[in-house]
């Protein structure tokens, strides 16, 4: 070890290794892929789970029960104190939570939760409300409606 590779500046990752040019290069001849078999070939690009001709993990295993995973209502969370983003007196659903930047689109549906607090009276649709923010809502003057 020399004093230069000790405090050497700038320098937080080695060089690539440019594999398959030269034996001199310590990765030539087999540029690292080994003598023989799949992975030594070009174009090796087995699909995914693809265990080399034994049966996959996902064959092997028994499927049984059921799964609600396709029917998962998928909600956009809003907290109300976001909603103080909105004027007194405006109308919020998920299109105006989405326009005017406040949530990420995660769901078609939107439920409001009620973290923060809330000043002005809005007009708030939503598909669900948790029972804290649909009083602090009320308590602010605005209202709640209930989407179907």
């Amino acid at each position: 070890m020399q004093i230069h590779d000790v405090t050497a500046k700038g320098n937080n990752h080695d060089k690539r290794k440019r594999i398959g040019r030269g034996v001199g290069s310590g990765t030539g001849k087999t540029a690292a892929r080994g003598h023989n078999g799949q992975r030594s070939r070009s174009g090796d690009n087995p699909r995914v789970g693809f265990e080399g001709g034994q049966m996959p993990i996902f064959r092997r295993m028994p499927k049984r029960g059921f799964t609600n995973a396709r029917f998962k209502k998928h909600y956009t969370l809003v907290n109300v104190e976001v909603l103080a983003a909105f004027e007194a007196g405006s109308v919020v659903d998920l299109a105006a939570v989405l326009e005017h930047g406040l949530a990420r689109n995660t769901g078609d549906m939107l439920k409001v939760l009620g973290q923060g607090e809330l000043a002005a009276g809005l007009t708030v649709k939503a598909h669900k409300f948790s029972a804290s923010a649909r009083s602090k809502i009320e308590a602010a003057g605005g209202t709640v409606e209930e989407l179907s």
